[in-house]
């Protein structure tokens, strides 16, 4: 049965593995007060690791796409869909569901600020989509989002935090390219040792490891600050309401936009799971690292992620049935990629 379920609606073991993740390290802060200092000392160095996983697989990706005028026009309408208007429309749902609460608004929109870099592929491809493409988008997506993200933190944070509008610059040389210089030596190295097969055992292993590594620092998290969490305990649903909004409405925005620009169906699937994918473990990271001792900002961007991993599998559900309804009355489409 849970194999079943897993093939059914992948992911969701994400989303369990988070919920244990919090509830232990509630009961950790709760009934074991010196454990909890003691993980509140790995932070730094669970965050490092996790950075890290996260930039090791990225560059390592093989494929991608031509550069047809398709292609291109493809690309820009994913980057300006995901950098110039779902950061607005997020920022607008949190402070919709979370007014008075500038830091859990705050940590709502960070959740909603980037979109994914990696595991939108898996849902991609499962859905039928254009995988080829999407890894093409993946080098906009990680450099645009961390170009924008000293830009877009001052103007969504006001008054929710006191930051210093050069710190984030410092922070993500610190916390990002330091690790990613690591990460490519890492990678560049294991590629000169190993046989290509290896390697993407090795590059798959990292992407499977990730989830723990982020359920680890989840725990850390709730371990050393759920006597703050547990005060703002009453808006936790508020900020699941705040992801369906979310979630809602970047699918509507993917449905006018893919019929908008006469997307075929693999390119819808691409553009519907790129616009609802954030990149919450980065987003997570980089935030712990630029605004230290937020716990609020935290536990708001660990809320968004419950929803994520159902939400896509419920995606990938309504589009290969919308497909199926399709070719019903239409007979068979093209499922093939954008054409070199």
């Amino acid at each position: 049965m849970l194999k079943r379920m897993s093939r059914q609606w992948p992911g969701v073991g994400v989303s369990l593995l988070l919920i244990a993740a919090m509830l232990g390290g509630a009961l950790t802060g709760q009934l074991a007060p010196q454990a909890a200092a003691w993980l509140e000392v790995k932070v730094d160095a669970t965050l490092l690791c996790l950075v890290v996983l996260l930039l090791f697989g990225v560059p390592g990706r093989r494929g991608g796409a031509g550069r047809s005028a398709a292609q291109a026009g493809f690309l820009v309408l994913a980057v300006v869909l995901n950098f110039a208007v779902v950061p607005w429309l997020g920022y607008a749902i949190a402070w919709l569901v979370l007014p008075g609460q500038p830091l859990l608004m705050l940590g709502l929109t960070i959740y909603f600020l980037a979109p994914c870099t990696d595991w939108f592929l898996g849902f991609t491809r499962l859905a039928g989509g254009n995988v080829a493409l999407g890894t093409a988008l993946i080098p906009f997506n990680m450099a645009l989002q961390l170009l924008l993200y000293p830009v877009y933190l001052p103007l969504f944070a006001g008054q929710a935090a006191a930051l210093d509008v050069s710190m984030p610059w410092v922070t993500l040389w610190q916390w990002f390219l330091l690790p990613l210089m690591l990460a490519v030596l890492l990678r560049q190295g294991l590629r000169w040792r190993l046989s290509e097969g290896r390697f993407q055992q090795v590059l798959d292993g990292a992407d499977r490891l990730v989830p723990w590594m982020l359920a680890v620092l989840v725990w850390e998290i709730f371990s050393a600050n759920i006597a703050v969490i547990v005060t703002q305990a009453e808006n936790f649903a508020f900020l699941l309401l705040g992801a369906m909004l979310f979630f809602a409405s970047t699918y509507l925005l993917g449905e006018w936009a893919s019929r908008r620009c006469a997307l075929r169906y693999p390119e819808h699937v691409l553009l519907t799971m790129t616009l609802a994918a954030r990149n919450a473990p980065l987003m997570l990271a980089v935030t712990m690292a630029v605004l230290p001792g937020q716990p609020l900002v935290y536990a708001a961007i660990v809320a968004g992620m419950l929803l994520e991993f159902p939400h896509l599998a419920l995606l990938r559900h309504l589009l290969l049935r919308k497909e199926a309804q399709c070719c019903a009355i239409a007979g068979p489409v093209s499922r093939a990629t954008i054409p070199d």
